[in-house]
């Protein structure tokens, strides 16, 4: 009897990481392919990103700066290896991304139905799961 319940906590115990490591890169990927395209679209200076800036006085530069850390904490988050600068990487994403949301708020630019609020935090709430999510060979 206690060999059948090994293998049935084998069992659970083999499943649990592949869930779990799909739901990681799941996450992961959505969260990196939407800073990219936001980085690379602050880097043109493409789209209402100029508008974003501007409603909230702040001076155009600043979608270059925000751009090519965007891009910098992507390539940080999918390279392998580096555990501590991944690390820092997640800590840079939800300082940036709450960041963009207080300012919309502290400016009273909360955009259609929300959106100048709702966008950034959402990329917040996605970073702190794919942090969350990581495997334990990704802590250090």
């Amino acid at each position: 009897m206690s060999t059948i319940i090994g293998r049935e906590t084998t069992a659970i115990v083999q499943i649990r990481p592949r869930g779990k490591m799909l739901a990681y890169w799941s996450v992961t990927i959505l969260l990196a392919a939407a800073l990219m395209l936001s980085g690379i679209g602050q880097l043109m200076q493409y789209g209402g990103n100029v508008e974003l800036v501007t409603n909230i006085n702040y001076p155009l530069y600043i979608l270059t700066i925000l751009g090519i850390w965007k891009v910098l904490g992507v390539i940080a988050l999918v390279v392998p290896g580096f555990p501590q600068l991944k690390e820092w990487a997640h800590a840079g994403i939800f300082f940036l991304m709450t960041g963009a949301a207080l300012s919309h708020v502290f400016a009273d630019d909360y955009g259609d139905y929300g959106f100048n609020i709702i966008l950034p935090l959402s990329y917040a709430a996605l970073n702190i799961s794919s942090w969350a999510l990581r495997p334990e060979g990704r802590k250090f």
